[in-house]
């Protein structure tokens, strides 16, 4: 069970959601002196305010303002803000129960994996239509446990051991690629991984939801730490790269979302599990690097290692014949320059796959912004010594040229979506405490099964 859900709790306190626009009539319905009691204190159901209701006995219950907000993220800090230990039911009200769960088991997320120790969370009894809420917040804080793992922890043999103990209990299949295998089929991923002495990996998960229902893969960079390569990062930028990762976590998400839900889809799940780094086996740059595809790419950047990951998962995704390819990478410092944190860009060669993603993120709270990919940077990739290089040497635009990259690798009557996200809360807020997180996971969740079938005969 995660924390701060509970089946069921003997003597739980009722729980009360208000809105701004139904508190006059909340507070009419207030027995005794509690509606006294909630005007004197100044409640005004502000989203994620939580007051406590006073009783003959000492605590009678508790109310927690929604505001307007209708996503999940009110309930967020209750788990945290109401007495520690004590157990709530969530009385009938304007909240959505399913996503009220969601948010309270969001925000009552440690973890726990080394610090064991903190006050422990209110519990909230589970309501009987939350079902989905209590399984996307399973699934979210899975990633976020494993982007929150050390690196010691977490290398590139244990992420594709994740990858495929999701498939294990999903019915689905999978096939960890390693040594000459990989070397062969995924050459890119290989090379990215050859510094380091935990060997490199790539998971291929597959599940079929449906015989009939579109093939959609997703494709993740697990970058299990990132120095940046002999183009070494500073100790500052280097404090976080346990989070590189993060784009495989998520798909991981999406995908256990798409199979707990039985969607009827067909997945096909690439993870590149991998470790950025420095040795004498490392690449270095000015090598000439093989791909899946066959395309040359001159490395003029080893820490722009997370897109070869991505070369070879997409060639290979590709070569499946999917109705549709998603990438997610915490890939470029420069996605957060132009949007920070919270907004991940978004870019595509199909305006109605965009569309679909970006309502989806709109209706799921969890938004991104779609970035072009420009042609006129196209030639900025150009190299005279293979057939593109990794990183472009223009300080500009960094995330496009980082797309147009990938875009190379992808054929042209394959709708395909690219995020670049964060993977990472820099500071605790409602449903967000500080460390990783699945960002986008339940947008992508949401525009699954809206993604058609290509015309029979595409190729």
């Amino acid at each position: 069970m995660l924390e701060g859900l509970v089946a069921s709790a003997t003597g739980a306190l009722p729980l009360h959601a208000v809105r701004s626009e139904g508190l006059a009539a909340f507070l009419d319905g207030q027995a005794g002196g509690a509606a006294a009691f909630l005007r004197a204190t100044g409640f005004t159901a502000r989203p994620g305010e939580v007051a406590l209701l006073p009783g003959p006995d000492g605590l009678a219950g508790a109310a927690i303002g929604l505001g307007a907000e209708t996503g999940p993220w009110a309930f967020g800090g209750a788990s945290r803000a109401l007495p520690a230990g004590s157990a709530w039911r969530l009385m009938p009200g304007p909240q959505d129960d399913s996503l009220a769960a969601l948010g309270w088991a969001l925000g009552a997320y440690r973890a726990r994996r080394h610090k064991a120790g903190g006050p422990a969370p209110a519990l909230l009894e589970i309501p009987s239509n939350a079902a989905d809420g209590v399984m996307m917040a399973e699934a979210i804080c899975a990633a976020r446990d494993l982007i929150n793992a050390p690196a010691a922890d977490l290398g590139p043999a244990e992420l594709a051991a994740a990858t495929a103990a999701l498939a294990a209990r999903h019915g689905a299949t999978c096939e960890v690629i390693e040594g000459e295998a990989l070397e062969h089929g995924f050459p890119a991923v290989a090379a990215v991984g050859q510094g380091s002495p935990r060997a490199p990996r790539a998971a291929v998960l597959r599940w079929t939801g449906t015989e009939d229902g579109p093939l959609i893969a997703l494709c993740g960079k697990g970058v299990c730490f990132d120095t940046g390569g002999l183009d070494l990062k500073p100790p500052s930028s280097m404090l976080r790269m346990k989070k590189d990762m993060g784009g495989a976590a998520v798909v991981l998400a999406v995908a256990e979302m798409a199979m707990r839900r039985a969607l009827p889809v067909r997945l096909l799940v690439l993870v590149g599990a991998v470790e950025n780094a420095v040795s004498g086996t490392a690449m270095r740059p000015m090598d000439v690097l093989r791909t899946r595809k066959g395309l040359k790419v001159e490395v003029t950047n080893t820490d722009a290692e997370g897109r070869l990951v991505l070369a070879d998962l997409l060639t290979y995704a590709a070569e499946q014949n999917p109705d549709a390819i998603v990438d997610c990478a915490t890939l470029t410092g420069a996605a957060r320059t132009a949007l920070g944190p919270d907004l991940p860009a978004l870019f595509s060669n199909d305006d109605a796959f965009a569309a679909r993603l970006l309502a989806s993120g709109q209706a799921t709270g969890e938004p991104m912004w779609r970035l072009p990919l420009h042609a006129g940077y196209d030639a900025w990739l150009d190299s005279g010594m293979a057939d593109l290089v990794n990183s472009a040497t223009k300080p500009m635009a960094g995330a496009i040229t980082a797309a147009l990259f990938l875009r190379r690798f992808v054929p042209g009557g394959v709708p395909w979506a690219h995020l670049d996200l964060y993977a990472w809360n820099d500071a605790t807020r409602p449903g967000r405490p500080e460390g990783g997180e699945a960002q986008c996971a339940r947008a992508l969740f949401a525009s699954l099964p809206e993604i058609p079938r290509r015309p029979a005969g595409h190729a």
